[in-house]
């Protein structure tokens, strides 16, 4: 085969997990001592196995042992010396605790997160953060679920995914998990940002000790006003009529915690009711008294990137079938589709393509073991498989007489 600018010597698969720096994953199981009593399935290889089910969408260990046994003479490219039985994935996704590929997961993210940055990061992208969470459902009740039993008395579980990102980045720079019936404002506590940031987050967190720190420690904080909340109001601001015309009603001062007992912590905040293009009328409390109204309707409507991100990896990832019946397998097959979503923001930011990010984890999912390179092959797809198939010799055919 004559040499080209096209060819590579490594599958995409490969090159994919040329942005995982070994050392990285080295230092990481010797601090956490993931590979303490290990023979030959290491943290690397591990993970390595459950990126190919990410990435390949397998919904069973089989799916992921024969495929990869499919490929075993390409796995020396991978890094992986030894083909993986079922048993050996299943023992280490119950056994390797998950806080090793959360460790890797945030090494990477401090390693990339500045190169993810758009052109928003150069006014308020890079200090506007947006916290909340979605639910997983899963296949039996590992985890508490929430709401009533079914009328057939199958219940299923849930765990729901904390999850706070920076606007300008699009990938979760923090994590939590819980069981799908826990309350979600305990997870405020978990936030500590840089001062001068500001934060978004629905209203079911509202936790008033963590609205005090915030305004403590110099963050703004922008949310909706809950239904059961009780406040009392200390002065009407006065609303200009280009505020009026953008869909202003009202501006207030409002103590929040006027109906707890005295040693309760009270809450002072701003009240900000906006009236949107339907007709429908929303109420936003902040601790940000600067800003113009119709700006903290704006950013609360930001919100909504949280919940498009929750989107891409629900749509691109395995995570309706999970190849382990408890929570620790569950969780790691959770860090690995956040790190296969970090790898795949990384490429796609790197190789400019204009196409959309499902096209791009589709063509690397039906691409993973070919041995061609990502950045040409995003970039002119058609036009990089058809220079690799011109330079392939073309075998004679043979007729049987």
């Amino acid at each position: 085969m004559s040499k080209s600018n096209f060819f590579t010597g490594q599958p995409i698969f490969s090159q994919l997990l040329k942005f995982i720096p070994r050392q990285i994953i080295s230092r990481i199981s010797l601090d956490l001592q993931a590979d303490r009593y290990c023979k030959r399935f290491s943290t690397y290889d591990h993970l390595v196995c459950m990126l190919y089910g990410v990435f390949n969408h397998c919904t069973s260990l089989r799916e992921i042992t024969t495929g990869m046994l499919a490929w075993e003479n390409r796995l020396l490219h991978l890094g992986v010396r030894h083909h993986p039985r079922r048993s050996t994935i299943s023992d280490a996704n119950n056994r390797r605790n998950a806080a090793v590929f959360e460790s890797i997961y945030m090494k990477l993210f401090e390693r990339y997160g500045h190169f993810l940055s758009d052109s928003r990061g150069k006014s308020n992208g890079s200090r506007l953060y947006i916290f909340d969470s979605t639910t997983i459902t899963l296949f039996q009740e590992v985890l508490k679920a929430a709401g009533t039993t079914p009328a057939n008395g199958k219940r299923k579980g849930g765990i729901k995914v904390h999850t706070l990102i920076r606007s300008d980045q699009d990938v979760p720079c923090m994590v939590r998990f819980s069981p799908s019936a826990a309350n979600d404002m305990r997870f405020l506590k978990d936030i500590h940002l840089p001062k001068g940031s500001l934060v978004v987050f629905d209203k079911g967190y509202n936790d008033y000790n963590a609205f005090n720190r915030f305004t403590a420690e110099g963050i703004s904080w922008v949310t909706r006003l809950h239904q059961h909340l009780v406040y009392k109001v200390l002065e009407d601001n006065p609303v200009s009529e280009v505020q009026c015309r953008k869909g202003v009603i009202d501006d207030q001062q409002i103590l929040l915690g006027v109906d707890y007992k005295p040693n309760k912590p009270k809450v002072k905040a701003r009240l900000v009711t906006f009236i949107d293009d339907s007709g429908k009328v929303f109420e936003f409390l902040t601790n940000n008294f600067r800003l113009m109204p119709a700006t903290i309707a704006a950013i609360y409507k930001k919100r909504w990137q949280i919940e498009l991100l929750f989107k891409r990896i629900k749509q691109n990832y395995p995570l309706k079938y999970f190849l382990g019946d408890s929570e620790n397998a569950i969780t790691i097959q959770i860090w690995c589709a956040l790190i296969a979503d970090l790898l795949l923001k990384i490429i796609k930011k790197g190789s400019k393509t204009n196409c959309s990010f499902s096209n791009l984890a589709a063509m690397v999912r039906l691409h993973l073991m070919t041995y061609i390179d990502l950045f040409h092959f995003l970039k002119h797809p058609e036009k990089t498989l058809l220079k690799k198939i011109q330079q392939q010799p073309i075998a004679p055919l043979l007729f049987s007489p």
